[in-house]
């Protein structure tokens, strides 16, 4: 803002004056983020509307790419998974004498315990509380408080950002697997022994991990007159060939599944673009983006120390 004026006015009158300016501008910000905020329910609600349970819901396709590994889908109404037929032929799950593989279904059965996505639950928690916030900041409280105003925004920035990451599903918010994999009588029949069956949200995605496990004690010990084993300490066929690699990133790594200490076998990955999600992160994203425009605009106006307290 500029700090002279014509005519020249003493130097006390002058401050006033550039703080008097200061003010009516941060009233006239104030009062326009009332129309923003506006805006932003509307754009949350259209979040609200994609995350709400309507029938029929999204069929997504889970099936593996270049193999016969996995072939099916599932149907996603709301925050659960309502129907799911899905065929795997994975080399370390046997199958039904005369079957081509092993079939999962998920129950129809009332009492059946239903396959929730914890993490679309949290998406949807936080996408209600970031309507909540907007009500408060609109209704409740002072709109002319630019303090008030800012710790508002402050928090439906961080509610945001949460819902985003939800749906962005980085390892430590998905879960452990070993402790979230789906109840084996979600499944009619139930899940065979010893598979994991792992669904989560990855990129806006559908992930799908499928793990056959077996238990250490039951597990296969190499002896002296195994092919892949050495009493030297070298194994000619890894000195000429080089070392193995491993079959997948979770060999040889121990867990603790249904109270035993197991390892995993054979892994299995699909994936599934729900374009629902999709929808819901671009515009959490764009919203993002623009209250965070909001606070870097309303912090100016304030100063630095009537916002630190807030941050």
């Amino acid at each position: 803002m500029a700090t002279w004026a014509y005519p020249s006015l003493p130097p006390e009158q002058l401050e006033h004056e550039a703080d008097r300016a200061l003010e009516r501008e941060l009233e006239w910000l104030l009062r326009s983020l009332q129309d923003s905020l506006a805006s932003l329910r509307e754009g949350l609600r259209d979040c609200a509307a994609l995350l709400a349970p309507k029938e029929p819901g999204s069929t997504l396709v889970l099936s593996s790419l270049r193999s016969e590994n996995v072939k099916g889908f599932v149907t996603r109404v709301g925050t659960k998974i309502v129907k799911g037929d899905i065929q795997l032929r994975l080399s370390s799950l046997p199958s039904s004498r005369g079957a081509a593989g092993t079939r999962l279904c998920l129950s129809t059965v009332p009492t059946a315990p239903e396959l929730m996505l914890d993490q679309m639950v949290a998406v949807r928690n936080s996408v209600n509380q970031c309507l909540d916030i907007v009500d408060v900041s609109t209704w409740t409280g002072d709109p002319l408080n630019a303090t008030f105003i800012y710790s508002q925004l402050h928090l439906l920035h961080e509610t945001i950002t949460e819902a985003r990451q939800m749906l962005k599903g980085e390892d430590d918010i998905k879960g452990k697997w070993w402790e979230t994999s789906a109840d084996a009588h979600m499944f009619d029949p139930p899940l065979p022994p010893y598979l994991s069956f792992h669904l989560s949200i990855a990129d806006s995605a559908l992930l799908l991990c499928l793990r056959t496990l077996e238990t250490t004690a039951t597990a296969h010990a190499p002896t002296a007159f195994a092919s892949d084993i050495s009493l030297t300490g070298f194994n000619i066929r890894d000195r000429l060939f080089g070392a193995r690699q491993r079959p997948h990133d979770e060999a040889n790594d121990l867990f603790t599944w249904k109270g035993e200490e197991v390892r995993v076998k054979e892994k299995i990955r699909v994936e599934s673009q729900d374009p629902s999600l999709m929808a819901v992160m671009a515009k959490l994203t764009a919203l993002e983006h623009e209250v965070m425009k909001w606070m870097s605009a309303l912090k100016v106006l304030m100063g630095n120390d009537d916002t630190e307290s807030e941050i």
